[in-house]
């Protein structure tokens, strides 16, 4: 019972008021400590108390097959003219979500096959098959997506997808933006302290898919203009003055191979524009093409739209380029954001919009003090009158362990939620549940006789079986809403679970060595209880 040494209670003291110290930031205004260099921990206020920006997005999953179907065509006429002997094709036909070739030498067919074969099997070890293979009239290959290979491309696309939502939000210098995948093809984005989510929609709509291509020289402009495009080359819709240009398939380079974009300036025409940085083997290509190409234009495409068709005056030799168009400095930036978080593997529309008020918010949060207080308050005075002494003790741990919990959801960097101040005013009476089975229990030893020491360290010993596993189960459910729960689930089961640890801690440690040093000191033959 009176096994508490100096150092002991030298550890609880110091263990509580490490936690208890990083609690302090969250009570004062960020304004008050932004000077001292570094930032200190404190607790985020989710969209419902903050206030700020709901935003659900959904991905056109059609993208993903046009996207592979286009991959595989590459990926097809890199195959076909690798090693020996090379196998020659006609035009690539990719319409009807299929592709589709002639070979011009139908003694070819078995070598043809064996080269796709590879190609369409699964990437894992299932022996899954992505492709289907048909041979027609004995030399045209068509290859069709199988559900499987295509359900595995949206499923990789949305958690990528995600990520690059993730990155740019996190450009944006917002704090604390919650993330989640919903269902196979939404994303939910929830901003706090966000009040015009405009600026976020552009950003996030843009798939910021960059692709540098050659201008196609040979394309008959009567034809362009009808929508006709040469063999090997494609018609991309041109944002000055609205018309159309013909571009080459084959892309120099893309936003793959980026290291950096920043908003920079145009320093001939002193206009925004967005300078770009390529990796060591995209430098190299771009340099080598644009020394083939000098004089020729190339076209800039973004999101399939041609934003800028310059001529190559002179070899682009050091790895950099810059885009420039109708920008302003906020533009700029966007488009600079979102070419750094990468592109998008499928388009994004937002389909749900809400904005959350700060005034909401702070009524929230005056409405969990208030109902934190009226109970903290309720469950003291219980407490005063039922236990006297003993119940001082269960008070203190009480409020400590309250400022406990913001510590450690601090400590945690954590988002504190309306469900979260819930599970605080929860956390209040669990939190002397264990103290009163404690003395409940010393004084049903008191009554048998026992002596004061031996009631209070049977009291503590008997009752903590029953409080951990009381507790056990409790933390049981809290983990399951944890792993299986989402949003304000969550965040309950966040301050739930921190909760039960430290409640059970400042409940029975913390208690019993305040009981400790009471009989150690005085040495009463009598306690009220």
């Amino acid at each position: 019972m009176q096994d508490f040494p100096r150092w002991k209670i030298a550890s609880i003291i110091a263990f509580l008021g490490a936690l208890m110290l990083l609690a302090v930031p969250s009570f004062v205004p960020e304004s008050m400590t932004a000077g001292l260099g570094f930032k200190l921990p404190r607790i985020n206020l989710g969209l419902d108390l903050a206030g700020g920006s709901y935003l659900l997005l959904e991905a056109d999953t059609n993208d993903v097959a046009v996207a592979r179907i286009e991959q595989m065509r590459d990926t097809v006429l890199t195959e076909m003219k690798r090693g020996s002997p090379k196998i020659g094709i006609g035009d690539i036909s990719t319409r009807d979500g299929k592709l589709s070739f002639l070979l011009r030498d139908v003694t070819q067919v078995d070598e043809a096959r064996e080269r796709l074969l590879p190609l369409t099997n699964g990437a894992g070890l299932t022996g899954q098959r992505d492709w289907n293979i048909e041979v027609v009239d004995g030399q045209r290959f068509v290859l069709t997506q199988t559900e499987a290979g295509l359900s595995q491309a949206i499923n990789t696309a949305m958690g990528d997808a995600t990520e690059v939502v993730r990155r740019r939000i996190d450009e944006l210098g917002t704090r604390e933006p919650t993330i989640i995948r919903q269902g196979n093809n939404r994303i939910v984005v929830q901003v706090p302290g966000l009040k015009d989510p405009q600026g976020l929609k552009d950003l996030l709509g843009k798939t910021a898919k960059l692709e540098f291509k050659l201008v196609d020289l040979t394309a008959d402009p009567a034809l362009v203009a009808k929508g006709i495009a040469p063999i090997g080359g494609e018609i991309l819709p041109y944002t000055e003055g609205g018309s159309v240009l013909a571009v080459q398939r084959s892309v120099i380079i893309s936003g793959d191979q980026l290291v950096n974009a920043v908003q920079g300036n145009d320093s001939q025409t002193n206009q925004p524009n967005v300078v770009i940085t390529f990796d060591s083997q995209g430098g190299r290509k771009f340099a080598r093409v644009t020394q083939e190409n000098v004089g020729k234009p190339f076209a800039i495409i973004l999101d399939n739209k041609v934003i800028s068709a310059p001529n190559i005056n002179e070899p682009i030799l050091g790895g950099t380029a810059s885009i420039s168009g109708s920008f302003t400095v906020k533009t700029a930036n966007e488009l600079a954001i979102a070419l750094r978080s990468g592109k998008l593997p499928v388009a994004l529309k937002v389909v749900e919009e809400r904005t959350v008020g700060p005034d909401l918010g702070a009524d929230s949060i005056k409405a969990g003090i208030t109902a934190s207080v009226i109970a903290g308050l309720a469950v003291i005075a219980f407490m005063l009158v039922t236990y006297g002494r003993f119940g001082v003790y269960a008070n203190i741990a009480v409020v400590i362990n309250v400022v406990v919990i913001i510590g450690v959801l601090a400590l945690l960097n954590g988002t504190l939620t309306l469900p979260g101040i819930a599970g605080f005013v929860l956390t209040i009476g669990t939190a002397v549940d264990a103290n009163v089975l404690i003395n409940e229990r010393i004084r049903e030893e008191r009554r048998r006789g026992r002596s004061v020491i031996q009631s209070v360290e049977l009291g503590y010993k008997e009752a903590s079986r029953t409080i951990f596993e009381a507790n056990m189960t409790h933390g049981i459910s809290g983990v399951i809403m944890l792993l299986l729960g989402s949003g304000p689930v969550k965040g309950f089961a966040v301050v739930l679970l921190i909760g039960i640890i430290t409640s059970v801690f400042t409940a029975v440690t913390f208690t019993r060595m305040l009981v400790v040093l009471w009989v150690r000191k005085n040495r009463p033959s009598e306690i009220n209880i």
